[in-house]
């Protein structure tokens, strides 16, 4: 074993022992998962064929569920091909590009090799007998770059809609409101200018070269089981009105700010009335995006950084320093971290210009203090500090759950983006330099994450995924529907009766705390 190995094994030691100590101490610390490191569980070969049968049959009733409904609505976009040279219908087309997310293809032509071998085919004709051949890439590309594939994420947000409607997730929510998280992400770089609405950039060291990229801002909806579900995707774009000048300094383009205002228009277009608190990080800490929340009756908690609205943070440590008796401090021992909040309420910030616009807010500080094993193997406490902006008033009643239960699972969102992108589903891949068709595979893999989050969140299939992790779970189902014999007749029985949408419940997002 090489000393770096056995330096990190020594260190993971002392980290456990450290713990087991503050535990005894009556520190507690947030469960953790790891796979467990044992045989397979089957002892014989007719054992693991009823495992395999019925995690297959399981899975395939989430997707008889929510599959029919959405691919009929799907049916109905507006074709712009020929219909004499149509060989695939419109239903075929779209469930054979959520199928090649759901299957997690790392590409067109891997697609293309995986996808269409007879087994596979013949199995998925008992659920969607319409589906004669697999179509080849290249068709579903050529289809992309023509229809209106914005149609494709108002299928999915009608899909999400009804679960909404139907309280698929009334027992996921917080204080019955929905959190949103919103965040941008650069999703592919090239340096070939294949579309006017990709956005530029110049290339450091290079004069007069440039980059160009995709820019994505994504809302996600978070629920307190651990999903996190695609929401609403804003392309930033040039448009017409963003022309090129010579002058790079008067260069214009579409931004994240400007594309949060797009989203709040469009997320009060589809969810008027549904009750929202949004997590934004620091870029938001604005007047007019408070404002946009205020007039929408959505809540929020924002990211404050140390330099941003400065004028707020000198009102807010005034308070706070004028607060001897300390009715605005609270502190506390949450998941092995010793708290310490304190918050200042009813801010007047003051934005704009002319005639200044005002807006009410409150602001929280959080510093936190934990103890873990350095590279050395010592013993070092860690300090951080975190601040937000509310739009409810703070107080000791609500500091945790504001804070600790609501405004830090915005992280959760950026686990999505990193799970999107290095763990299957290929984000960074754009499968089409074509604008149309890009967009369009983009919201075919949200479809497909969303899926996917409801069979490994079903409360049938939870132990499973304990037990082999969440993308070898999802590899399993590939590979059985690519090479196992099923009974036709037993699979149209699922279709027929897929039963309910039953999601599992986790404890540990109300964890408990300890009140200094």
């Amino acid at each position: 074993m090489s000393e770096a190995k056995l330096s990190r094994v020594e260190r993971r030691r002392k980290q456990r022992e450290l713990r087991e100590q503050q535990k005894k101490q009556g520190k507690q610390y947030p469960p953790t998962f790891t796979l467990p490191n044992r045989k397979c569980q089957s002892d014989t070969v007719e054992e693991e064929k009823e495992d395999i049968q019925y995690t297959t049959e399981e899975q395939l009733k989430v997707y008889g569920k929510l599959l029919p409904g959405l691919l009929r609505k799907l049916a109905q976009v507006p074709d712009p091909r020929n219909p004499k040279k149509i060989k695939h219908q419109m239903r075929v087309m779209m469930f054979y590009g959520i199928l090649m997310f759901v299957f997690q293809m790392t590409s067109r032509r891997n697609t293309n090799q995986e996808m269409t071998t007879p087994q596979l085919l013949e199995n998925l004709k008992v659920l969607f007998p319409e589906l004669t051949e697999m179509p080849h890439q290249d068709t579903l590309c050529r289809l992309l770059e023509e229809m209106d594939v914005a149609e494709i994420e108002t299928s999915y947000i009608d899909l999400l809609r009804k679960l909404i409607r139907k309280k698929k997730f009334q027992n996921f929510l917080h204080q019955k409101r929905y959190l949103v998280a919103v965040d941008g992400t650069q999703k592919y770089v090239m340096n070939q200018c294949w579309d006017e609405r990709y956005l530029r950039r110049k290339i450091r060291g290079k004069d007069g070269e440039y980059q160009y990229y995709t820019y994505v801002l994504e809302a996600v909806l978070i629920l307190s089981n651990g999903m996190v579900l695609p929401l609403l995707s804003i392309f930033l774009e040039n448009s017409a009105e963003l022309e090129a000048v010579e002058n790079d300094e008067e260069w214009k383009q579409d931004c994240e700010l400007k594309a949060f205002y797009r989203l709040a228009k469009r997320l009060k277009q589809e969810f008027p009335k549904l009750s929202l608190t949004l997590l934004l990080d620091g870029l938001y800490a604005k007047g007019p995006v408070m404002e946009i929340c205020h007039k929408n009756k959505w809540e929020f908690m924002i990211v404050l950084k140390d330099k941003s609205l400065s004028t707020v943070w000198e009102e807010a440590e005034g308070l706070i320093r004028l607060d001897t008796q300390r009715e605005y401090w609270h502190e506390q021992r949450w998941r092995g971290r010793q708290q310490t909040f304190r918050w200042a309420n009813g801010i007047e910030y003051e934005y704009g210009i002319g005639k200044p616009k005002i807006q009410t807010i409150h602001m929280v500080t959080c510093e936190e203090s934990w103890e873990e094993i350095d590279k050395k193997g010592d013993v070092v406490t860690k300090t951080g500090r975190h601040a937000w902006i509310s739009s409810s008033p703070i107080s000791r009643k609500n500091i945790h759950e504001r804070c600790n239960l609501i405004a830090r699972k915005r992280w959760l969102h950026e686990n999505n983006i990193l799970k999107e992108k290095h763990q299957g589903y290929n984000y960074e891949h754009i499968f089409s330099h074509n604008w149309h068709a890009m967009q369009g595979y983009h919201y075919l893999m949200h479809i497909a994450r969303m899926l996917n989050e409801l069979v490994l969140h079903s409360i049938s299939l939870t132990e499973q995924v304990k037990e082999v992790g969440i993308q070898k779970f999802i590899k399993n189902f590939c590979i059985v529907m690519k090479h196992r014999e099923f009974d036709p007749k037993q699979l149209w029985r699922l279709v027929e009766s897929p039963g309910q949408l039953r999601l599992a419940y986790e404890e540990n997002w109300k964890t408990s705390r300890s009140v200094a």
